[in-house]
């Protein structure tokens, strides 16, 4: 990620306006390694149920606390950060997602498990705001590509971590989860070496007084706080129902297949893989024809699979659960770029709300839905969760700034 020598003759103003592809992969593989040691916690969800004979409700609080103090923090580091960028941050993120790690290997209570979680969630909410902020610099304008590129990243890690688990954790035991620590080394290396450049690129900037090409938005106040207000809807839809998947689709497959706990993690690595799949789709096409077709297809699109998907066999049941992986996951990014463009110089802060909020409401999600299922059945969950993308329709309230190229 250093320049090369003949850098020096370019003139800086062109530097820092460049797509830096080195830094984009880069930030995206980092992203890879926190979201698999993070899928972790989920993944090994039927191995903790046995261990500690868990109920479901008590399966859904461990995702809470994993996602409440993954969300929580989030804004404020992000609007913190947009005044004073903090490179290093990433390096210390990725520290409590180890020391988290760690004490998930060895827990022997509830409460220590909830300990756990609660750490990896804190290095998650340290990691995304300035991690997206890196993403932003690096993208020369190509905002929805790079934003595709860093979350391509983070779901391929978290489709990676539950096909690690049933290899690593599943036919060894839960001390096994202390292997996923040589990720967050890993990441930490190359956290550190990204954090460089981060921290020369804001120098950079600072010294050839370039602003960050932020393009004011010509609309009012209110339509601003409307339009945010139907994205934050449209990412409870979303990821509401991604709490369904990624937190009881091995109990479901188990459930109603008589799956084990190894080929369910499979169906579960598989839909995630259509999830990172997706989630490229939709920054490079959001990008060529504006974010809000892509979010209309994304969540709207995806109802008639989800309403389909309790009542497949085995066999529809996985094409389904490819099909809607790809088109619920297209949205993020477009969601995403779409709101920091509504409120230009408030990269940080508009990461951290909507990483948080998604975090947010996956967390809750997945205590009710683990509360619904203790109260009925799996299936249950299921087929109430799948008229969550019907929200999609709120997108009709979103203004439309696609800009020519």
């Amino acid at each position: 990620m250093s320049s090369s020598s003949n850098s020096a003759t370019i003139d800086g103003s062109v530097l820092v306006q460049k797509t830096v592809y080195s830094v984009l992969f880069s930030i995206a593989f980092a992203h890879l390694l926190n979201d698999l040691m993070q899928a972790v916690i989920p993944a090994t969800y039927p191995i903790l149920k046995d261990n500690f004979n868990l109920n479901f409700t008590q399966v859904g609080l461990i995702t809470f606390v994993f996602q409440l103090t993954a969300s929580l923090l989030q804004p404020f580091i992000g609007f913190y950060t947009d005044k004073k960028p903090m490179p290093y941050s990433l390096v210390f993120g990725m520290i409590f997602t180890i020391s988290g790690l760690c004490l998930l290997s060895v827990s022997n209570a509830f409460w220590m498990l909830l300990v756990a979680v609660g750490l990896v969630g804190v290095g998650s909410s340290i990691f995304h705001p300035e991690a997206s902020r890196v993403a932003f610099l690096g993208s020369g304008g190509k905002r929805g590509l790079a934003q595709s590129i860093f979350q391509l990243g983070g779901n391929a890690g978290s489709a990676i971590g539950p096909l690690l688990v049933a290899l690593v954790v599943a036919p060894y035991g839960q001390s096994h989860v202390v292997w996923f620590v040589i990720a967050g080394i890993l990441g930490i290396i190359i956290l550190s070496r990204i954090a460089v450049w981060y921290e020369n690129h804001m120098n950079l900037r600072a010294a050839k007084k370039i602003g960050a090409e932020e393009t004011t938005i010509p609309l009012s106040n209110k339509k601003i706080t409307i339009s945010i207000i139907v994205l934050l809807f449209l990412i409870f839809s979303k990821f509401f129902y991604m709490a369904s998947m990624s937190s009881y689709f091995t109990f479901y497959l188990i459930d109603k297949f008589g799956m084990s706990i190894q080929d369910s993690q499979f169906y579960l690595f598989v839909f995630l893989a259509s999830v990172a799949a997706g989630t490229l789709i939709g920054g490079l096409l959001g990008d060529r024809f504006g974010r809000k077709y892509i979010i209309w297809i994304s969540i709207l699109g995806a109802a008639p699979f989800t309403l389909l998907l309790p009542y497949a066999n085995l066999f529809w049941t996985g094409v389904l659960a490819v099909i809607i992986g790809v088109v619920i996951a297209s949205a993020f990014s477009a969601i995403l770029v779409f709101a920091q463009e509504l409120k230009p110089g408030k990269v940080g802060m508009i990461s951290g709300l909507f990483f948080g909020f998604a975090f947010g409401m996956g967390g809750l999600g997945s205590a009710i839905l683990g509360y619904v299922a203790d109260q009925t059945t799996i299936e249950y969950v299921f087929k109430i969760s799948s008229y969550l993308p019907l929200i999609g329709v709120l997108t009709y309230f979103l203004p439309n700034i696609k800009k020519k190229a």
